[in-house]
C-alpha cells in the first residue's frame, strides 16, 4: 500500500516537472515526453497498469532525455543545398529550429552530456562545418591589391552561424568531459577544422576565431599538434599556395597563445618564431595580416630579448627591394623591434642594419626615405645609435650627404638636415672625418668615372678606324692534308 502510494507521488511530480513546470524556455520543455515503457508480459506500447517505481521513473527520463537529444542531432546531421534559396524551405526552417533548440539544451542543462551525445554531437559538427570550398576564380591581382573588394558571403550562413554557436557551447560547458570528448574530438577533427579558415566569408573565420581560441585552452593534450597543424599551414602559403583566407586570424590566435608560453622559452617554440614566423614576411599580401604577426614576434622577444638578433636578421634576409610599400611596413615593424633590443643584441646585427636603413634613406620614393629618416625620432634607438656612432656614422653618412645634394623631395631634405645636424651636436669630430672620408671617396670615384669615360672613348674611335680602314691579313695557306689520312666526319657527343 505506501509503496503504491509513494509511487504516485513520484510519477505525479515527474510529470509535473517535465509538463507544466518547466517553463517554456527550459530545455526539457522542448523535448517531446518519454517514450511509453513496456509492460512485463513484453507488449510494447501501451502504459503499464500500475506505475513504476521511483528509480525505474529516473533511468527512463534519462534515457528518454538522451534519446530525444540524440534523435533532434541526428535531424540535424541533414545537409541543404543553400544555393536555392527556394528550395526544401520547410526542412530548412525545422533544421534551425531544432539547431537553436539544442543551443538552449546545452546552455541550460544540469547534467553532463553522456559519450553518446557528445559523440552524436560531434558527428552533427562534421557533417555540417566540413565541406570542401568552391573553386576561387582569381584573376592576375595579388590578395593586397583586392583586399578592399566586397566579401563573399556564404548562403549557408543562416544555418552555420547557428551550428558554430553550438559548437562553441559544446566546447566551453563544463558538462562536457573533455577526457571522453577526445575520443571523438581527435587530431583529425582539429586537422579539418583548422581548413576552414580559408574560407571566404570573414563571419565563419570570425567563429573559427574564437574556437580555435577555445579549444587549445580545453584540450591541452592536443595543443603540439595545432600548433604544427597551423605551422604546415603557414609553411604551405609562404612556400606553395601564396594564398590564404585565415592567416590573420590564426595569427590572432596564437599571439594570446604565445602570450601564455613559460620562461624559458622551449626549443620548440624558437623554432616556431623562425621556421614559421618570420618566413610570412615573405609573401606579397604581408599588409593583411602584418599588424597580428609583428603581436606574435614582439611577444617573443618580450618573453625572451635574444630572439632580437634573430627578428631583425630575419626580416633583412626578407626585405623588399622592389616594392616601395612593403617596405615601408618593414621600417614600422622595425622599429617596434628595435624598441625592446637590448644594447648587446643591437650591437651584434647593427653593421648590416644600417647598411640596409643607408639604402633607404637614398631611396627615390619619398615616403621610404623619409620613414627611414623618422627612426631617429625614437629615443630609445637614438640612445644606441649615439653609443654606437663610431660605427654607424660612416655607414650612413654617404647617404645624408648625398640626400642633401642631389635628393629631389623638399620634406626628405629638411629631415636629412635635421639628422645631420644631431651628429655635429652630438660628436662634431666624427662628423667632420666622416666628411672628409666622404670627399676623398667622391673625388675618386669622379676619377674613375673619368678614366672610364676616356677609355669608351677610344674604343669608339678604335671601332671607328676599323670599320672604315678594315685591316688586311696576310694570306696564310694551310698545309693540304695527307693522301693516307682517312676523312672522318665530326661526332656529336
Amino acid at each position: 500500500m505506501w509503496k503504491q502510494f509513494i509511487g504516485k507521488l513520484s510519477w505525479k511530480a515527474m510529470k509535473s516537472s517535465s509538463g507544466g513546470g518547466g517553463g517554456a524556455g527550459s530545455p526539457l520543455a522542448k523535448m517531446p515526453p518519454p517514450l511509453p515503457l513496456p509492460r512485463e508480459n513484453g507488449a510494447a506500447g501501451k502504459p503499464s497498469a500500475s506505475p513504476p517505481p521511483p528509480l525505474a521513473g529516473a533511468g527512463a527520463e534519462v534515457r528518454s532525455r538522451e534519446e530525444a537529444f540524440i534523435q533532434k542531432v541526428n535531424i540535424c546531421c541533414a545537409v541543404y543545398d543553400f544555393s536555392d534559396r527556394g528550395k526544401d524551405s520547410p526542412e530548412k526552417e525545422r533544421k534551425r529550429q531544432m539547431l537553436m533548440s539544442l543551443v538552449d539544451c546545452i546552455g541550460a542543462a544540469e547534467e553532463p552530456l553522456t559519450e553518446t551525445m557528445i559523440a552524436a554531437c560531434v558527428r552533427m559538427f562534421a557533417a555540417n562545418l566540413f565541406r570542401v570550398f568552391p573553386p576561387k576564380v582569381r584573376s592576375g591581382t595579388t590578395a593586397s591589391e583586392t583586399e578592399e573588394d566586397e566579401p563573399f558571403f556564404d548562403p549557408s550562413w543562416y544555418h552555420l552561424q547557428v551550428v558554430y554557436e553550438f559548437l562553441l557551447r559544446f566546447v566551453t560547458s563544463p558538462l562536457v568531459d573533455a577526457k571522453v570528448a577526445r575520443k571523438y574530438v581527435d587530431n583529425s577533427f582539429f586537422s579539418k577544422l583548422l581548413d576552414l579558415f580559408d574560407s571566404d566569408d570573414p563571419r565563419e573565420r570570425d567563429c573559427l576565431k574564437t574556437i580555435l581560441h577555445r579549444i587549445y585552452g580545453k584540450f591541452m593534450g592536443n595543443r603540439p599538434f595545432i600548433r604544427k597543424a597551423v605551422s604546415n599551414i603557414f609553411y604551405r602559403f609562404v612556400f606553395e599556395t601564396d594564398h590564404h583566407n585565415g592567416i590573420a586570424e590564426l595569427l590572432e590566435v596564437f599571439g594570446s597563445v604565445i602570450s601564455g608560453f613559460a620562461k624559458p622559452l622551449k626549443e620548440e617554440h624558437k623554432l616556431f618564431l623562425w621556421k614559421a614566423l618570420i618566413p610570412l614576411h615573405k609573401p606579397k599580401s604581408v599588409g593583411v595580416y602584418l599588424p597580428q604577426l609583428t603581436y606574435c614576434i614582439t611577444q617573443f622577444i618580450e618573453k625572451e630579448p635574444k630572439l632580437a638578433g634573430t627578428v631583425i636578421r630575419g626580416l633583412l634576409k626578407y626585405w623588399p627591394v622592389t616594392n616601395s610599400q612593403k617596405e615601408m611596413m618593414f621600417l614600422g615593424e622595425l622599429e617596434e623591434v628595435l624598441e625592446l633590443t637590448d644594447m648587446a643584441e643591437f650591437q651584434k646585427c647593427m653593421v648590416p642594419l644600417f647598411r640596409r636603413i643607408a639604402s633607404c634613406l637614398n631611396s627615390s620614393h619619398f615616403q621610404v626615405a623619409e620613414r627611414a629618416l623618422f627612426l631617429w625620432n625614437n629615443e630609445h634607438l637614438f640612445d644606441m645609435i649615439s653609443q654606437n656612432r663610431q660605427v654607424i656614422l660612416p655607414i650612413i653618412y654617404p647617404a645624408l650627404e648625398r640626400n642633401t645634394r642631389w635628393h629631389w623631395n623638399q620634406s626628405v631634405l629638411n629631415v636629412t638636415m635635421n639628422v645631420r645636424k644631431m651628429f655635429h651636436d652630438l660628436d662634431e669630430r666624427l662628423l667632420l672625418t666622416c666628411q672628409n672620408n666622404f670627399e676623398e671617396e667622391e673625388e675618386k670615384r669622379v676619377a674613375t668615372e673619368e678614366r672610364r669615360r676616356l677609355m669608351w672613348e677610344q674604343l669608339e674611335r678604335s671601332a671607328a678606324r676599323g670599320y672604315h680602314q678594315p685591316v688586311i691579313v696576310a694570306d696564310v695557306s694551310f698545309p693540304p692534308p695527307p693522301s693516307s689520312a682517312r676523312l672522318v666526319a665530326p661526332t656529336v657527343t
